[in-house]
């Protein structure tokens, strides 16, 4: 789960972590209050789910008050187009308004997990507000990590090795360990997958300062962090997806295909992805259907990836253990009329021949294929078709 700049700088505040002041405004002559009540140059900030906002035109300075009722006026409500928007963009519904910073050096914080080692990792890098691949691709030198111990957890001399190899000294050290320190708690504590500081400042008057901020949580363990949930903002997501949730269908990942997928077990999933994109085609979705034996289920997933306008026909693929295949026939059946579009099936496994003697019985317009590639290249064909 994602939260916005905001939000994620509030909680960094309750860590101890510095942060520039500031307040998220809904309006422009909200906007304009803050800039009054800051009574200093301010920098308006479009509040959505993607980075390179300064890109896009969704960040924009102001000097005083009426500048900055003028910007937010400009901001919200614009279809923000970014690099990591896609073309579509996000409308923004609100912006952050906060103190202007003057900047003596960007740095690069982030505290996440490496999968490689199953350990948290603090990362640092003195090339900050770049992007962090960019750095390791061209200026991979540039780029410090400091391994977490799970048994012994964080140390105060890794938040000192890393602030060293940045370049903090003096005055700034004791600040810095402390920051680092706060954000590695949070991450912590608030099961989180992701806890970025970029850029992490060193201002012209020697603080160092959070000057933005990016917050994941793990969806796996947000449930005991109902506080967290809270933030979650359903309009920054894709509606598809909010939608799969909320009919129970929790590992759906909408793409950029046309060939739609129903799969169950993730692994599987995955497998069917790549068959298809070996055939020379490109999935719409990942949709892991999990263990299911009520037709509802599928019946639902048909229904969500039917009403995407960029699927051309659906793959579906299941290898039945403890699903039971003539449970997906019958969802099949009943979805059948309010899905129309080509439909593949690979289906093995537990109750196989009843499950076909009920596809063929209902007449159902359901190819069937043999084995998974046959069936991707089937559903290649149909969707080009």
């Amino acid at each position: 789960m994602k939260v916005h700049e905001y939000q994620a700088k509030e909680l960094l505040a309750q860590y101890g972590v510095p942060i520039p002041r500031g307040r998220v405004a809904s309006s422009a002559a909200e906007a304009r209050q803050i800039a009054t009540e800051l009574a200093v140059p301010v920098v308006v900030k479009a509040q959505i789910h993607a980075g390179g906002r300064g890109k896009g035109g969704g960040i924009r300075l102001a000097a005083t008050p009426e500048e900055a009722e003028r910007a937010a006026g400009q901001v919200i409500g614009m279809t923000l187009v970014t690099p990591q928007t896609g073309p579509e963009g996000r409308l923004v519904r609100r912006v952050l308004v906060e103190e202007q910073t003057l900047i003596e050096r960007e740095l690069y914080l982030a505290v996440l997990i490496d999968s490689s080692i199953g350990r948290a990792i603090l990362m640092g890098s003195s090339a900050g507000g770049m992007e962090i691949e960019e750095v390791a691709a061209s200026h991979p030198e540039a780029i410090h990590r400091v391994d977490i111990d799970p048994a012994a957890g964080f140390q105060p001399y890794e938040a000192r090795e890393l602030a060293f190899a940045l370049g903090l000294s003096g005055d700034q050290l004791r600040p810095a360990v402390g920051l680092i320190g706060g954000l590695y708690r949070l991450f912590v504590e608030k099961d989180c997958s992701l806890a970025e500081v970029n850029p992490l400042v060193v201002t012209k008057d020697g603080r160092v300062l959070a000057l933005d901020a990016k917050l994941n949580f793990d969806d796996n363990a947000i449930f005991r962090h109902p506080d967290i949930l809270a933030l979650r903002d359903i309009e920054e997501e894709d509606p598809l997806e909010v939608r799969a949730q909320s009919e129970g269908i929790n590992n759906y990942v909408k793409l950029d295909g046309n060939i739609g997928c129903i799969v169950n077990g993730a692994g599987l999933a995955m497998a069917t992805m790549d068959a298809i994109k070996l055939a020379g085609g490109e999935p719409a979705n990942f949709l892991d259907i999990g263990t299911v034996n009520d037709s509802s289920r599928v019946v639902n997933a048909l229904a969500i990836i039917g009403s995407d306008p960029g699927v051309k026909a659906i793959l579906i693929n299941i290898f039945g253990g403890m699903a039971r295949v003539d449970v997906i026939a019958q969802g099949i059946i009943e979805a059948h009329d309010r899905v129309r579009l080509p439909i593949v099936a690979r289906l093995a496994g537990t109750n196989l021949e009843e499950g076909v003697r009920l596809l063929q019985n209902a007449q159902v317009r359901v190819e069937r294929a043999e084995d998974l590639g046959e069936a991707a290249r089937k559903a290649v064909a149909a969707a080009n078709g």
